[in-house]
């Protein structure tokens, strides 16, 4: 087993049911407490983007929408929901594409993405839906600024969130916020097996993990929105990572015109 290379992702199971106002720090450091898991210096918490949105009051009733004409024009063409679209529209910068198949905007944040990221899955309440955070960054600083007071404990903190990907079925977890960690592994400049100088790999690190903590977090009923993942040598602690670095502009997007 020598130079064996092995990291550990740790669900927290038993997480209590996250409502507007509640600590999320307060809650990871007693669940972790009561699952008898350790915190460690460098360990990296990946949590779901649903209970930030709960804890920080972005869960709304469709009943207590009321739509733009805007919202009702763009109704009709996407064929959905007016009180839904009107949720869209409040938390996006600018329509990327509206259809009867699919409305993609900008969000407030800069993440191009469907419905503006907003969610009805594990959503108490018939017309309920989960907006995203205002500022996922923000939110992953101050969870970690305070597990810090809590636990005595230097971590990162990932917020995930499930996203299609173009061209790929099936969707996957990517970070939407970021604290204390490089959101890159940056491979270019190195040489590789063959003694190639590699040119072009600069891998997403942050959503490499919030992929792999999925697998213990699951999308249904589990009851797992927080992991921790521990001895991963290939993250590097920062204090000025941030989801806007792994935002491309128009110049670098490879599918511009493909929408």
């Amino acid at each position: 087993m020598k130079n064996v290379k092995t990291v550990n992702i740790i669900g927290l199971s038993g997480f209590p049911t996250v409502k507007s106002g509640d600590d999320l720090a307060e809650l990871i450091v007693k669940t972790a407490r009561k699952q008898r898991v350790s915190l460690e210096n460098g360990d990296i918490l990946v949590v779901a983007q649903k209970i930030v949105s709960k804890a920080e009051g972005r869960v709304y009733q469709l009943r207590n929408v009321e739509p733009s004409e805007k919202a009702r024009k763009l109704a009709e063409t996407t064929l959905r929901d007016p009180n839904f679209v009107a949720l869209v529209l409040r938390a996006s910068r600018k329509i990327v594409k509206a259809s009867s198949d699919i409305l993609i905007v900008k969000t407030e944040n800069g993440m191009v993405c469907i419905n503006a990221g907003i969610d009805k899955s594990n959503v108490e309440g018939e017309d309920s839906y989960a907006l995203l955070p205002r500022d996922s960054d923000d939110s992953a600083r101050r969870i970690r600024q305070k597990v810090l007071k809590l636990a005595g404990k230097s971590v990162a903190v990932i917020i995930s969130d499930t996203y299609s990907r173009p061209f790929r079925r099936g969707q996957v977890e990517f970070a939407i916020g970021m604290a204390g960690i490089n959101p890159f592994k940056d491979y270019r400049g190195n040489k590789d097996l063959y003694n190639y100088v590699l040119k072009v790999k600069n891998i997403a690190v942050v959503d490499e993990i919030a992929a792999a903590a999925e697998l213990v977090m699951g999308q249904g009923n589990e009851g797992i929105p927080v992991a921790i993942v521990k001895n991963l040598e290939k993250a590097e602690p920062t204090e000025k990572g941030s989801i806007e670095d792994l935002l491309i502009s128009k110049r670098e997007d490879l599918f511009k015109g493909t929408l």
